[in-house]
């Protein structure tokens, strides 16, 4: 491995709240236009939010930080009620409800910049400039008091805080179009609103990576999309909407191939991983060589890492340990039966149905 140094910089930021309509189109312009340029996007808001990201000189003004507003320190008692909020609103099949805090949270995060602050304390205006360590590191509730006992992490597993799945897809750029336009379809078909429970998190989050050489890398340049949802606390709790993500999440890795981040996802992302790189067989190589007596592998990462489908029990398909081939890996006691995909039929998802038959 090579590490380079180079000269400090500072870079400008600036949030483009806009509509989605040529998102498709324009998501690698904006990757190459912009060197640390991502791209947000609240499907159900209809909403992409551009990040123009590009270093300048470092004598430039500004000193602003990049504190990420979901990784800032919060009342214990705020960060409890959001997570009983969209348990209520889970339980009682309330979308209108989460479409009320997907409003909300994207509202908020374009008024504060998504946390983005000009002079170390509030948002200002755009651009904001500061240097390139503050603007690309994020979150304050690292540095927040370990002796205050009413704010904590949102993700804090001391307090019934934030619980959600996060899947993680790495594209290559030429498919990434076909996906979001397929995500579009469904989104139209099922009606926007039945996707509000991502926008209550980030969106999908597309991030640009450049062609690798290594045994486990891009053979091409690719997108990297990230996207959140609501996680029962009972692994055999179906969720609201649930065949929605599932149907996401088996077009990202099955029909369009894309491959796993390898430690963001739920077990179904990995099956068949292996076929997915060119090199495998000379990472597993490497790694019988570094690690011969395999003390840095274990049951759970050889079935992660070779992608191995393991029994189908009853349920299976609830936590993504497993994609349904039968109703009985759903619940059907609680009304979700596998049903196909409504975009990518070959898809097969736990969806919520009076009868078997509807």
């Amino acid at each position: 491995v090579t590490f380079q140094l180079e000269p400090a910089f500072k870079r400008s930021i600036t949030y483009n709240f806009t509509n989605d309509s040529d998102i498709e189109d324009e998501f690698m312009e904006h990757a190459r236009k912009n060197e640390f340029g991502d791209i947000q996007w609240y499907p159900s808001r209809r909403t992409a939010v551009y990040r123009y990201d590009n270093r300048v000189p470092l004598n430039t003004s500004g000193d602003g930080v990049n504190d990420f507003l979901g990784f800032q320190s919060n009342l214990i008692l705020l960060s409890k009620s959001v997570r009983a909020t969209e348990k209520g609103f889970e339980n009682t099949r309330n979308v209108g409800g989460k479409c009320t805090m997907a409003s909300s949270f994207v509202s908020y995060k374009r008024l504060i910049a998504n946390g983005l602050k000009n002079n170390k304390l509030i948002f200002t205006g755009y651009p904001v400039v500061g240097p390139h360590g503050k603007m690309q590191t994020s979150g304050s509730c690292l540095y927040s008091s370990p002796i205050d006992i009413t704010n904590t992490c949102a993700w804090d597993p001391r307090i019934n805080g934030l619980f959600f799945y996060e899947s993680t897809a790495k594209f290559p750029a030429s498919k990434f179009g076909d996906f979001i336009r397929d995500v579009k379809k469904l989104r139209d078909l099922v009606k926007p609103e039945n996707m509000c429970g991502v926008d209550i998190y980030n969106g999908f989050l597309f991030r640009f990576i450049k062609a690798s050489e290594a045994y486990l890398g891009q053979s091409e340049d690719s997108v990297v999309l990230d996207f959140n949802y609501f996680r029962a606390n009972d692994a055999l709790t179906p969720r609201l909407n649930q065949d929605i993500w599932e149907e996401v999440e088996q077009m990202a890795f099955v029909k369009y191939g894309a491959k796993p981040h390898w430690a963001k996802n739920r077990n179904v992302a990995f099956l068949d991983v292996q076929k997915k790189y060119l090199k495998f067989n000379k990472f597993i190589a490497a790694k019988n060589q570094l690690d011969p007596k395999n003390m840095l592998s274990s049951e759970w990462s050889d079935e992660i890492l070779f992608g191995k489908q393991t029994a189908k029990g009853d349920g299976c398909a609830l936590e993504g340990m497993c994609i349904c081939s039968e109703d009985r890996h759903c619940s059907p006691s609680k009304g979700y039966f596998c049903k196909p995909g409504l975009v990518y039929q070959q898809a097969r998802v736990c969806r919520f149905s009076s009868s078997s038959s509807s």
